[in-house]
């Protein structure tokens, strides 16, 4: 049985979670829980990303919530950020697991610990968007429903057009 363990005493047992494959039972997954910007930095770094001091800080309050997934001395192995609009929508943002981790079930259960709490804070919808690398396994793994969408580059667009009215 592999369990998210809520600052608010919220479980959420395997079976609540059926996009949850067999995970290594020594990694506990918490929603909510403290994770430092420290470790946000080191773990964004580790996959090639921007890491900027402050920016777990900055961006923390706005989230409905975010799971962890540590090992057993306490380290970060994954984690993954909830954004929402205060109701009906929230947006899974930053999926990470480190790269010695990988491939072993913790994103899915990452995931899968997001669907059970955005259903609990009466969200209806999750988004997420990503990269045509990740569509098995968003689509496929964790059970999203591919959709049109739109996607502007804010640092590209416009540079050659007069702003609209």
């Amino acid at each position: 049985m592999f369990r998210i363990l809520a600052t608010d005493g919220l479980l959420t047992p395997m079976a609540a979670c059926p996009t949850i494959r067999r995970v290594s039972s020594s990694i506990e997954y918490r929603w909510r829980w403290p994770v430092s910007d420290a470790e946000m930095m080191t773990l964004t770094a580790a996959h090639g990303g921007q890491a900027v001091p402050g920016w777990w800080d900055q961006i923390r309050p706005y989230s409905l919530g975010w799971v962890t997934a540590r090992l057993p001395d306490g380290g970060l192995a994954g984690f993954v950020n909830v954004a929402w609009d205060g109701g009906d929508h929230a947006f899974l943002l930053d999926t990470k697991v480190a790269r010695d981790h990988q491939r072993q079930g913790i994103a899915t259960a990452l995931v899968g610990h997001v669907v059970r709490h955005a259903e609990a804070a009466g969200c209806e919808w999750l988004h997420v968007d990503f990269g045509p690398h990740l569509a098995a396994f968003y689509l496929h793994t964790c059970g999203f429903q591919s959709t049109p969408a739109g996607v502007i580059h804010l640092p590209t667009h416009g540079r050659d057009r007069e702003p609209a009215d």
